[in-house]
């Protein structure tokens, strides 16, 4: 029995032996098969890995280049501007970005990628070659300045095509990364897969062999803490990444730009906005300093200040006015401050800066209005001194032509001085229109008289090598507009034109007829039509930047002294007040032609006036009152010329006491507006009151706001008075009593 015991115990050792001894061979062939498929795991983790982050990066960058270039601030965009706009700054936008996308495709290109990718990149790169092809006839349409929506027609690109092309890019490189991504997933399971037979099998050996046992589970546990190390490296890279992507997104498409130095303050980076404000690339700063953005503006000082700032590890704000690649400038709000590294040392500098460009201008139209507004209070000043002045000097010189034998020397000069006068009373027009302090009053108006007027008085002042010729056409022209502000726009333009001929030869002319087509934008079509009023020189025309430029207040291009810069700018305002257009036809070379359109009136509407050479006369009694003893002189003797009996005062309060004795001895009232004392309009009001019938004509140095009297309507003249016009106004308030 012991045998029989001791041979099963044997037998059971044999087995137990035999069973040991297989599992430890099992052990020791699992061993290396073990250690192969998880060598084979690393190297498939490591190939995964070096695809993620390696081509398919690459890739990723590209793609986000090709986007940009067909996005917001890329080739399209740039070309589609340049096409509206024509602004060539837009049309060296979009040839240097042409050159850049070419760069990125070859690049692309040159890399290893399959069919559909390079199906896809061909696409596009044909569609942006569509639009390089199509820029010479953009180009030419800006030179020959085509209508936009026949250029819009000959350049347009289907850009569809290409679109869906980069999607079809984006989903090829999102589905390798997503490949990449769940191969190294993959790996890793498959890695803790066979860890976990490892560890199951070990469990299994310890008894037959601990050692070796307790060996391979430090040995696999130590794997396993490895493969989670490196599962929760890669999540960490993960998250990194999408917040490193995150980060450069944000910069590049920032509305300011940015930019970081080294601590020599080379440049590092440039985001996408620095290139499109100052137009270079950042292939072409990198490794510069700043210094290339400098206009020279900034005194050497601010720049000290800077450096000191940033080397005590502050923050510099300011203003700068920065240099654009083209030689064009921008004004820049910079904060310029050092990034500081994780040990407290200063390791980088960074500036971030925003175009305040369309800020600066907007300051500066503030003050050119603040400016025109002190224009206006300065005008508002002077006008009534010296339109007194000037109404002295064109009634005596009125009073002196009519002695002055026809023909005569003198009657020459005496005409030079009524021209000269007309003049002055011209400009301080130009002031007080310009400030709004004299408004226009609209009535039927005989252009083709004013046109032969105007002209006459231009051939006295213009050089004799400048021919002036004045199409009157068979028919008057009636438009509807202010007399005297239509006059001031001829004659300003006429001015204008014999300047620009200057001492050369050369012809000025003025002509006008009905239109009904071919409006200026913002006129549309009116039952008594319009009136196109043309005045053409052949002088060397203007360039491009002066017309843009003309209608500007205190732009001139004549020299210092020699024009206020007003002309043209009254022009447009008066223009506008008459609900009329203005447009201007001009290159250097050619001459220029301004074109008024006026709207018409109906012929009936025209108020009779007697012909100019003929002055109505009477013999009626005209009390007169001016402060100013000169004018209230001229204008007594030119009354005293025509027949009247005049009694003139200087004093409205004498005037007043002289017309309450006899209120019924005077046929008609003349008087200033602004006297001391009583006014001109309390004057007429005492007046009105003691006789509410009495005529009453206001002789103003500007336009009041506005005269309200009780009973009959005043009359108002400007002054200078033109003696015929008082003439015909005195004798018009006289025949219309009591009607």
């Amino acid at each position: 029995m012991d045998g029989s015991n001791t041979g099963k115990s044997l037998a059971r050792s044999y087995a137990i032996g035999v069973a040991a001894l297989f599992l430890l061979l099992v052990t020791v062939s699992l061993g290396p098969y073990l250690g192969i498929q998880t060598r084979a795991q690393f190297r498939e983790i490591e190939a995964s890995w070096l695809n993620y982050s390696g081509d398919a990066g690459k890739k990723g960058v590209w793609i986000s280049s090709i986007r940009g270039y067909l996005g917001y601030g890329g080739v399209i965009h740039d070309f589609k501007n340049y096409i509206l706009r024509q602004d060539p700054f837009y049309l060296d936008q979009t040839r240097v970005q042409l050159e850049q996308f070419q760069a990125v495709i070859e690049d692309y290109l040159a890399a290893p990628i399959g069919p559909e990718e390079r199906a896809a990149l061909e696409v596009i790169g044909a569609t942006v070659r569509e639009y390089e092809v199509k820029l010479p006839i953009a180009v030419q349409a800006a030179q020959e300045g085509w209508d936009v929506a026949r250029t819009d027609r000959l350049v347009r690109v289907d850009d569809t095509a290409a679109i869906e092309a980069l999607g079809q890019l984006e989903r090829l490189w999102q589905a390798n990364r997503q490949k990449s991504t769940e191969r190294i997933i993959q790996a890793v399971g498959e890695g803790e897969r066979l860890i976990w037979v490892g560890f199951l099998s070990v469990v299994s050996l310890v008894v037959a062999a601990l050692t070796l046992g307790v060996l391979f589970a430090v040995l696999l546990l130590d794997m396993r803490r490895a493969m989670h190390r490196l599962a929760d490296e890669l999540r960490v890279r993960r998250r990194l990444e999408t917040s490193e992507v995150r980060l450069a997104t944000a910069v590049e498409q920032s509305p300011a730009t940015i930019f970081i130095t080294d601590m020599d303050a080379r440049i590092l980076y440039a985001n996408r906005r620095f290139e499109d404000i100052t137009g270079w690339t950042r292939a072409e700063v990198e490794g510069k300093t700043p210094r290339f953005l400098q206009s020279g503006d900034t005194p050497p000082e601010v720049y000290r200040e800077i450096r000191e700032s940033l080397a005590r590890g502050e923050t510099w704000q300011g203003v700068f006015r920065n240099r654009r690649k083209d030689s064009g400038s921008y004004w820049a709000e910079t904060t310029i401050l050092p990034l500081i590294g994780p040990d407290g040392t200063v390791q980088n500098f960074i500036g971030i800066a925003e175009d305040i460009t369309e800020r600066r201008h907007a300051r500066d139209q503030v003050v050119r209005a603040q400016k025109l507004e002190a224009v206006g209070l300065l005008a508002g000043g002077v006008a009534h001194d010296f339109n007194n002045i000037l109404t002295t000097i064109v009634g005596a010189a009125h009073l002196a032509a009519l002695d002055a034998p026809a023909g005569s020397a003198i009657a020459g000069e005496i005409e030079q001085i009524d021209i000269a006068a007309r003049r002055a009373q011209s400009l301080v027009k130009e002031l007080l229109t310009f400030a709004r302090r004299q408004p226009g009053r609209p009535q039927p108006t005989n252009l083709t008289t004013l046109m032969l007027e105007v002209t006459r008085l231009m051939r006295a002042s213009i050089p004799p090598t400048i021919a002036l010729d004045c199409c009157d056409g068979v028919e008057p022209f009636i438009v509807m507009a202010d007399p005297t502000h239509l006059h001031q726009i001829l004659m300003n333009l006429c001015r204008n034109a014999a300047e620009a001929i200057g001492g050369a030869s050369g012809t000025i002319r003025v002509s006008a007829h009905a239109v009904t087509e071919d409006l200026p934008e913002g006129l549309a079509p009116r039952p008594d039509g319009w009136v196109r009023l043309e005045v053409t020189d052949d002088g060397p025309g203007m360039s491009a930047d002066t017309r843009r430029q003309l209608f500007d207040p205190f732009f001139t291009t004549k020299p210092l002294g020699k024009g206020s810069g007003l002309g043209l700018a009254v022009v447009s305002a008066l223009v506008e007040e008459m609900g009329g257009g203005i447009a201007l036809d001009s290159a250097l070379g050619t001459g220029t032609t301004f074109a008024i359109f006026l709207p018409g009136a109906r012929e009936a509407e025209l108020e009779s006036e007697a012909p100019p050479d003929e002055i109505p006369r009477g013999r009626e009694r005209v009390m007169l009152i001016d402060d100013e003893s000169e004018v209230a002189g001229t204008f007594r003797r030119m009354l005293l010329r025509l027949g009247y009996q005049v009694e003139a005062f200087t004093s409205s309060v004498v005037a007043l006491e002289r017309f309450s004795r006899r209120p019924r001895q005077y046929d008609l009232v003349i008087t200033d507006v602004v006297m001391p004392g009583l006014s001109g309009e309390e004057l007429a009001e005492a007046m009105r009151r003691l006789r509410p019938d009495v005529p009453i004509i206001f002789c103003t140095g500007y336009a009041p706001s506005g005269i309200t009297l009780s009973g009959p309507a005043p009359d108002v003249l400007d002054k200078p008075v033109d003696p015929a016009l008082l003439a015909r106004r005195v004798r018009a308030m006289l025949d219309t009593r009591g009607a």
